[in-house]
């Protein structure tokens, strides 16, 4: 599975932001596709996660009513809409998958996720 990821740039606190993940060499069935995210100086962290078949959905406290994962099953493809954008948001957003199979258990850890993108720059402004 091949990622990429679009859609980051620089924003006021406040404002919105959709990052993109497409995928290619196969579909996202079975999988769950996350966005993390890396602050400066701190470790990568997963931000929002869902499950491909079913469409579980976990979010970090930190972005709860405020970023919604979905999926697009025909453009295989994860979005995350990111509102009301605070400063502490910016870093680097990373996309990631990994096969879950029957399993609805969240990955945590960085090393489960056997997939990645190259990452998106999210910059909020104060």
């Amino acid at each position: 599975v091949q990622l990429v990821e679009s859609g980051g740039g620089l924003v006021q606190a406040g404002g919105s932001l959709r990052l993109s993940c497409a995928g290619s060499g196969r579909t996202f069935s079975g999988y769950a596709v996350g966005w993390f995210r890396q602050a400066p100086g701190k470790e990568r962290e997963l931000m929002a996660s869902i499950r491909w078949s079913g469409g579980n959905t976990y979010y970090v406290d930190s972005v709860k009513g405020r970023f919604t994962i979905s999926g697009d099953n025909a453009k295989n493809t994860v979005f995350l809409q990111m509102n009301s954008l605070k400063p502490e948001d910016t870093g680097v957003y990373y996309c990631a998958a990994h096969y879950t199979g029957f399993s609805s258990n969240i990955a945590f850890d960085t090393r489960l996720w056997k997939y990645w993108g190259q990452g998106t720059l999210v910059t909020v402004s104060s």
